[in-house]
């Protein structure tokens, strides 16, 4: 493993926690653009047929 050593910095009590809740919120906000940026989620969420643009 390349990155061993980060665990003598941090302690994975602390660490891996973090990176976990890193990745919650970056999905999060990627789910979150997607829905507020795009016209054809709300139609498909719901059941809807998508408009064939």
């Amino acid at each position: 493993m390349n990155n061993a050593k980060i665990w003598l910095v941090v302690k994975p009590g602390v660490g891996i926690p973090l990176l976990l809740a890193a990745v919650a919120i970056t999905s999060l906000l990627v789910h979150v653009g997607i829905v507020l940026n795009t016209e054809w989620y709300a139609n498909y969420a719901s059941g809807l047929p998508m408009s064939g643009n």
